[in-house]
């Protein structure tokens, strides 16, 4: 049936970007896995954090199915993103044993429920959903947080790619600031002079 094979192609999906998200944590020292790399403190450990609370609550509460386990607060007054980083007390065993966690109890209710059986988001403006609309949501901010943590390993030691097997293979640093310049150069070619003049700020 097609609801079927659309349940299975996309908790295939979901376990492969979740593997990902892993893989962008190997070896890579404490201090990195939690150090802020962008002005809004987006940090690798963090993000992987944030995806075992969201897994957690998508696949369990919405579905009257509770995740079974304590999970950090994410909504502590005064504290806005508190699930997007790590503190100094919570470990990386910690964190990444969660997530592990959250997915042996988010596949346990994918495999249980039928693509259309009926959950409920409070938070959500529609809260009333079907697991299909859930494996999509989740699937989705997966995807999109293991692009964030791609761009963060990058960041830090140069490395790209999915798994340890799709691997980008490393390239020196005379490699990249020849390619950086090729870039560069075709992006200042696509722009009009005035443009040009604007970009560096005032002439007067």
């Amino acid at each position: 049936m097609i609801d079927d094979f659309a349940k299975e192609y996309l908790h295939s999906d979901l376990r492969e970007m979740r593997e990902v998200m892993l893989w962008e944590l190997d070896g890579l020292g404490e201090y990195d896995v939690r150090r802020p790399l962008t002005p809004t403190g987006t940090n690798l450990l963090g993000l992987v954090k944030h995806l075992s609370i969201l897994e957690s609550r998508y696949f369990g509460e919405v579905f009257d199915r509770p995740f079974p386990g304590p999970l950090p607060r994410w909504d502590a007054p005064g504290e806005h993103g508190a699930d997007m980083w790590a503190t100094e007390h919570e470990t990386r065993d910690e964190i990444v044993g969660r997530y592990r966690r959250a997915w042996e109890h988010s596949d346990t209710t994918i495999t249980a429920l039928a693509l259309d059986s009926s959950g409920h988001v409070p938070w959500w403006p529609r809260p009333d959903v079907k697991l299909f609309n859930i494996l999509v949501q989740m699937l989705t901010e997966t995807s999109r947080h293991a692009g964030h943590a791609d761009i963060l390993r990058e960041q830090l030691d140069e490395s790209t790619g999915t798994t340890a097997r799709y691997a980008t293979p490393q390239r020196n640093a005379t490699f990249w600031n020849a390619q950086r310049a090729k870039i560069e150069r075709a992006a200042r070619a696509a722009v009009a002079p005035s443009d040009h003049a604007g970009s560096h700020g005032s002439t007067l």
